[in-house]
């Protein structure tokens, strides 16, 4: 008798629609840091710092986001959390 309880099939792959919404959201950091001249600008001024750099330190933290959200959208249901 051959055994076909869910517990030993594979867990199932992210859709690719899941696939491409996690490829945008690590491609959309990139574009943002790399489009400089929108903000290569002294104002607006947040906590004393100037916009050039809050925007990137902002940047780092969304990074982060995206890169935990495209990790959460791509991994196989079922894996250990």
């Amino acid at each position: 008798m051959s055994d076909t309880s869910p517990a030993s099939s594979p867990p199932p792959s992210p859709s690719l629609a899941r696939k491409a919404v996690a490829g945008v959201l690590l491609v959309v950091p990139f574009a943002v840091y790399l489009a400089v001249p929108t903000y290569a600008k002294d104002g607006p001024h947040v906590a004393g710092f100037p916009f050039f750099y809050w925007w990137q330190l902002l940047w780092v933290v969304l990074t982060a986001v995206c890169i935990g959200s495209a990790h959460l959208l791509t991994r196989k249901r079922g894996e250990a959390k």
